[in-house]
């Protein structure tokens, strides 16, 4: 396999400049090199969705340098794709373009491809090897993974906080505890996900416009607020972002549903038993609707709950060299826990300094 390791770090790079672009479908990287192993003749990574896929751009760039691809091997960082879509069927574009081995990082999830990509290659004569990359491709689309084996969204919830875990002062002044660095940063996070989701709440309280501002996407994500009594006023900046609002509510209120869609507001009612809103279906409907990766941004009580019910997959904090002393604390509001054993467990996946600031990103430990 370590033969093949440069080239496949080649087309994860590339697979990792389509993070803010291709969603919902998965971040692709292809790079075709010629008969004498060396020599890359062709290389792209996955447009926007309807746009071509990686195979196709690397074709197509290797048929504007002059090179003919007969013979040729194809690195893929995710299985070519063998159904008609948007785009027609990779796995056919690499026969027809006379490719004779196909190295590909790992198989696609999704139920219309799972492994027919790989095997319709085979069919064909392509000799196929799977598994250089294919646990940084996997992290890289680790929110199609989740959408297409388990339904819903990757979630991950971000939060900032003082060393000392105040998350604001007492007068509720929380503007600003970390540093510039860490705000884009932030907002990095944001772009490379499909939507952010924030709590009634935090729209009555702040006014957020939950969009990108810090850094240059080709796209925005969608802002999610989850309102139970659908208090959004028509007048949010929420709702003049310039992405598509997603409101997700458990009240049937006709008057107020079409003035939020009258500013193009999309409504969806998810009743949960309790008056709120089923957040477990709210997650489900969001994959049913693209939704790969959601960043969440909310205010405690909403964080409180996303956790206490499961729904959280990591949690994404930044941590400021100061001390806040006597401020708001606790980023989720949930428990109290009678024994120690009951927390949420939580695996570090990486620690970084991001300006004056620290960047942990935490995953949920599951059994």
């Amino acid at each position: 396999m370590t033969e093949h390791a440069a080239f496949m770090q080649q087309a994860l790079e590339l697979a990792a400049q389509a993070l803010f672009l291709s969603n919902p479908n998965p971040r692709v990287g292809c790079v075709l090199v010629a008969p004498d192993g060396q020599t890359i003749i062709g290389q792209g990574f996955t447009q926007q969705a309807g746009g071509p896929h990686a195979e196709i751009m690397a074709l197509r760039d290797a048929a504007a340098r002059g090179h003919s691809t007969q013979g040729a091997t194809a690195y893929v960082t995710l299985e070519p794709c063998s159904h008609h879509g948007r785009t027609g069927p990779c796995c056919d574009a690499l026969i027809q373009a006379g490719i004779t081995r196909v190295v590909g990082a790992i198989t696609d999830p999704n139920p219309q491809v799972a492994g027919q990509g790989f095997a319709r290659l085979r069919a064909a004569g392509v000799e196929v090897i799977v598994g250089p990359g294919g646990e940084a491709s996997r992290e890289l689309n680790i929110g199609f993974f989740s959408r297409m084996q388990r339904g819903r969204p990757w979630v991950r919830l971000k939060a900032a906080s003082s060393l000392d875990g105040a998350t604001a002062l007492g007068n509720g002044q929380s503007q600003w505890i970390t540093g510039p660095e860490a705000r884009a940063d932030g907002h990095t996070w944001r772009a490379r996900a499909c939507a952010v989701l924030t709590g009634i709440g935090t729209v009555l309280a702040d006014d957020p416009q939950l969009n990108v501002r810090a850094i240059t996407t080709p796209r925005q994500p969608w802002p999610v607020v989850v309102d139970s009594q659908l208090r959004t006023p028509p007048s949010a900046a929420v709702l003049k972002a310039g992405s598509a609002c997603h409101i997700y509510t458990s009240a049937i209120k006709p008057a107020e549903t079409e003035a939020l869609q009258a500013q193009g507001a999309t409504v969806i009612a998810k009743p949960a038993a309790n008056g709120q809103v089923d957040l477990a279906a709210m997650l489900h409907d969001l994959g049913q609707r693209g939704v790969n990766e959601l960043h969440v941004e909310a205010g405690a009580t909403l964080n409180g709950a996303l956790l206490a019910q499961g729904l959280v997959d990591e949690l994404l904090l930044y941590l400021a060299p100061k001390l806040l002393g006597q401020g708001t604390r606790g980023m989720a509001a949930w428990g109290p826990l009678e024994q120690l054993d009951e927390a949420i467990a939580l695996q570090l996946h990486s620690v970084t300094p991001i300006g004056a600031d620290l960047r942990v990103l935490a995953r949920i430990q599951t059994a």
